[in-house]
């Protein structure tokens, strides 16, 4: 392959950001295995988790589009395909269309109504309301986000149930939670790029404290809120122990950040990296730890 076509396939796949992409792969994967309770099909496990990545690209690609102007003020996001003009706006956008409609497509054919519906939601808030005006204008544009970011887990879950029950509402809420003290510390550590850029995330509209206040209360809440599934039947005894034990740890990485002596961005790159691990972990360990039980469905 020659280097021009390399660079043209390079920015294609840039646009759509491969690192989220691969994070909501492993929670996807993981809502699916707990529904399916060992009896995986293989064909819908694998519709389910392409056509959820080409949906997450497509949200990602347009995304970049959107936020072309404030990428220009950061250091972290300056050297963006759509932000150097590697890739025009209108590129990124068709590009993010036609993603979208084969990721749509695919869950459309193979999954459930549910999984449509909830891959619908999470689009709708992440491209609409969160990139068009949350991210821009409020303090609360990162709890609305983490709506959007809790929804493959439950897409992958509602594939195999075929409906939002008591397993698939604990997924949500748990992965919002997540999100939250995920993306404060994401706000800490590039505080700068944030201001620069006026993006009023908490760390930078209130407070590097107040951040820190939310992050060790959205982690305290997030770990009980793990417990729900061994408490109600979903997981075993393997899962709460590593829930308990993750979630606790990142517990005491966030009080840390009281400590006078603390480096604020150190810490807040800790609580972050962490935040990946301890996801990761709960996913792999509720896609095996699972019990094979029926639980009432909502509504």
């Amino acid at each position: 392959m020659s280097q021009h076509l390399r660079r043209y396939f390079h920015r294609y796949v840039q646009v759509t950001k491969p690192g989220i992409i691969m994070g909501n792969l492993i929670a996807t994967t993981g809502g699916f295995l707990l529904a399916s309770r060992g009896n995986i099909d293989g064909v819908l496990m694998l519709a389910t988790l392409l056509g959820i990545s080409l949906v997450v690209a497509s949200g990602c690609a347009i995304n970049n589009g959107i936020d072309r102007d404030i990428d220009s003020r950061m250091q972290r996001t300056r050297s963006r395909v759509t932000v150097t003009g590697e890739m025009s706006l209108s590129a990124a956008f068709a590009h993010g269309v036609v993603l979208g409609i084969a990721g749509f497509t695919l869950l459309a054919l193979y999954t459930t109504a549910a999984a449509v519906a909830f891959a619908i939601l999470g689009y709708v808030v992440y491209v609409g309301i969160y990139s068009l005006y949350m991210k821009r204008n409020s303090v609360y544009g990162t709890l609305v986000g983490s709506l959007s970011g809790a929804v493959p887990p439950v897409v992958g879950y509602c594939a195999v149930s075929g409906q939002f029950d008591s397993g698939a509402a604990i997924l949500l809420l748990m992965f919002c939670l997540w999100q939250m003290p995920h993306s404060y510390a994401i706000g800490i550590f590039r505080y700068d790029d944030y201001k620069a850029a006026g993006i009023p995330v908490l760390p930078v509209a209130q407070g590097i404290t107040k951040a820190k206040h939310h992050i060790v209360i959205y982690i305290a809440v997030y770990a009980l809120v793990t417990l729900l599934l061994p408490i109600n039947g979903y997981t075993g005894i393997a899962f709460m122990a590593v829930a308990a034990t993750t979630s606790l740890w990142w517990l005491y990485l966030a009080l840390k950040g009281y400590q006078a002596q603390t480096d604020t961005v150190v810490w807040a790159r800790k609580v972050f990296g962490y935040s990946i691990l301890n996801i990761t972990l709960l996913s792999i360990t509720m896609a095996l730890d699972y019990h094979t039980i029926v639980m009432p469905v909502f509504g």
